[in-house]
């Protein structure tokens, strides 16, 4: 499980099965879990809260998503490294 960024307490990472999904990411308080917040980005450079199951207050989540859309091209290359991909799969 690579934990890309640990950001005012929160892990953003992806589980190490996540390579047929659409590339997205999770973010946890502390110690990453499976109800973790599920983050699709988009083709465009952006992303979409697919589930706040972590609920994260709003204001927190904007802040997150804000810093996963500027970390864009980072993600999308260990994304590839990660699941030895040489294209990535968008949700939209």
């Amino acid at each position: 499980m690579p934990n890309l960024f640990t950001v005012c307490g929160y892990k953003i990472f992806f589980w190490s099965d996540d390579g047929s999904e659409p590339i997205h990411v999770h973010i946890a308080k502390g110690k990453p879990t499976p109800n973790a917040t599920k983050i699709w980005l988009t083709r465009a450079g952006g992303c979409i809260v697919a589930n706040n199951y972590g609920k994260i207050a709003d204001n927190e989540l904007n802040e997150l998503t804000e810093f996963i859309s500027a970390q864009f091209f980072l993600i999308c290359n260990a994304w590839k490294e990660h699941f030895m991909l040489e294209e990535i799969n968008f949700y939209c």
